[in-house]
């Protein structure tokens, strides 16, 4: 349940009220280099970290988190850290469902989640959207749609995406439905941001009219 919630430090700035971010990163050392100051200031004050990363990382996240002077294996076993790959949380049965994952995501939820944390500090790694375009759309819709979620509570929540793995267009959009964004390492308000109602009624028509045209093609 949303509630008056200290500020949270983050990437230079402050989370407030306002805490689902878009984190754009060239590079895993660009990534760490913001995140684990975050992530490590979250265990030091008994919030919950859930993190979402490529299948392929977890050691080094797990080297990672050690040398900035995180014992990982005693968060996890405590139930303070999670540890999840992309594919088993937006993939499970090789496709994304929005529905499915605005459920997940309310479960993950302070209030809502085991343990009795105060508050959730989610980082998800986006990297496993680009391998089909319609996941890409879907990721977007999603964005938009799961604002309503984090309104009622006081989580932190970032999804990190690769500049040079989204294309233009993609990134744009992704932006448009993160009320704060990460770009060249500094947190800030994101101007460029849209309403979810009035993002995803321009978005639909969109994806409606290139159907169509692809289509007609």
């Amino acid at each position: 349940m949303k509630s008056v919630s200290a500020p949270i430090s983050l990437a230079g700035s402050q989370l407030c009220e306002t805490r689902h971010v878009c984190a754009f990163f060239n590079n895993d050392e660009e990534e760490y280099r913001i995140l684990l100051p975050f992530i490590k200031d979250g265990l030091k004050s008994g919030d919950k970290a859930v993190h979402v990363l490529n299948p392929e990382q977890h050691q080094d996240h797990l080297r990672r988190l050690t040398a900035a002077g995180i014992n990982p294996a005693l968060a996890q076993q405590s139930g303070q850290l999670e540890l999840r790959t992309n594919t088993e949380v937006y993939l499970p049965d090789g496709r994304f469902d929005q529905d499915r994952m605005l459920e997940v995501f309310e479960q993950l939820a302070s209030g809502n989640g085991k343990g009795g944390f105060p508050l959730s500090r989610i980082c998800c790694r986006m990297d496993w959207a680009v391998e089909d375009r319609s996941h890409v759309d879907d990721v977007i819709e999603f964005e938009s749609r799961v604002n309503d979620v984090w309104l009622r509570h006081d989580d932190a929540v970032i999804c990190t995406y690769r500049l040079g793995r989204f294309g233009g267009d993609a990134v744009i959009d992704i932006m448009r439905t993160h009320p704060m964004v990460i770009i060249g390492g500094i947190l800030q308000h994101n101007p460029f941001f849209v309403p979810p109602e009035e993002f995803l009624r321009e978005f639909r028509q969109r994806r409606a009219s290139r159907s169509s045209s692809l289509a007609m093609a």
